[in-house]
């Protein structure tokens, strides 16, 4: 079984821009790096922007950076987001 949070602090780097997929309503919060796409499940319901919140704050556990450098930059009603990570 693959760890729920892998390490991704090699993509932590100021003005990267991080695709990611978002599936809500998952059995658990998990997170999974396939080559360059970035995975994320939250158990979170995609309403008001919570399951938003709940992706960034994952993937800022798993970069290994505090969630306020950690900006949705697209796609903020669709599965499929970019993430910009702030100097």
């Amino acid at each position: 079984m693959a760890e729920p949070f892998p390490d991704l602090s090699d993509l932590a780097v100021p003005g990267t821009r991080l695709a990611v997929r978002v599936t809500p309503r998952a059995a658990r919060n998990r997170i999974a790096r396939e080559g360059c796409a970035v995975k994320v499940w939250v158990t979170t319901v995609p309403e008001d922007g919570k399951a938003n919140a709940a992706v960034q704050k994952l993937l800022a556990k798993a970069l290994g950076i505090p969630k306020s450098r950690l900006s949705l930059d697209a796609g903020a009603t669709a599965r499929d987001k970019v993430f910009r990570i702030e100097g």
